[in-house]
């Protein structure tokens, strides 16, 4: 069997006894602070919006591994030195992907995150990243090199689809049994973490590991 498929979740860390989160499955991570400075395995999430999109990414993607690298820690906010930083850290760890259920809209920090996703796409390290909210264009998920995501609330959570170009999924996350959904976390980071774990799952079904960066946007019907 090919070597579990790598993913960086930069997101708020992970709390690994939640029980949608398999403890085994997780990386030594770290902590990026709003300067870039990197802390080693802090990463216990106090947030819970880490643990939500990673608890998605390893429901789609039962075999992978997963990075935890914190950038948000009291408040669902990063500066882009940080976001930076940590998808610079992601790639010197060798992983396959990062997800990046988050972006900034303002285009001011469009040019180093440029450069970021120019590095990653260099040591063939995938992002997938929210495209846009709201219809806002983000930073860096709508930049050539990465896959941006929109939401797609009709996409069922097991597949996405590509129209022109653009990827689309759904917005929920795993569900939380006796929890309606529409009380539970929703939104397009969920979209970019359900697409995450998609394609980690394709990548993994390769039986070449040398060919998983070669993997394009296909067209996926939705399932009824």
């Amino acid at each position: 069997m090919p070597d579990p498929v790598r993913i960086a979740i930069i997101d708020s860390g992970v709390h690994p006894d939640h029980p949608h989160i398999d403890a085994a499955r997780l990386l030594p991570g770290c902590a990026v602070a709003r300067d870039g400075g990197v802390s080693e395995g802090d990463t216990l999430d106090s947030l819970g919006h880490g643990t939500a999109v990673t608890a998605a990414i390893m429901e789609q993607a039962p075999d992978a591994l997963c990075l935890p690298i914190r950038v948000f820690h009291e408040a669902l906010r990063a500066s882009a030195r940080a976001l930076v930083s940590a998808i610079d850290r992601a790639v010197e760890a060798r992983v396959d992907m990062i997800n990046l259920s988050l972006g900034t809209i303002n285009p001011a920090h469009g040019a180093a995150l440029a450069a970021a996703v120019a590095r990653a796409e260099i040591a063939g390290v995938l992002i997938v990243a929210a495209r846009d909210v709201d219809g806002q264009l983000c930073y860096p998920g709508s930049l050539d090199g990465v896959w941006g995501v929109s939401l797609d609330w009709d996409c069922p959570r097991e597949t996405y689809v590509e129209r022109g170009g653009i990827i689309h999924a759904s917005g929920h996350p795993r569900p939380i049994p006796g929890v309606e959904q529409r009380r539970n976390l929703y939104g397009v980071s969920f979209a970019v973490a359900n697409v995450s774990g998609i394609i980690a799952r394709e990548r993994q079904a390769m039986p070449n590991p040398a060919t998983r960066s070669t993997i394009q946007k296909q067209p996926i019907a939705p399932t009824a």
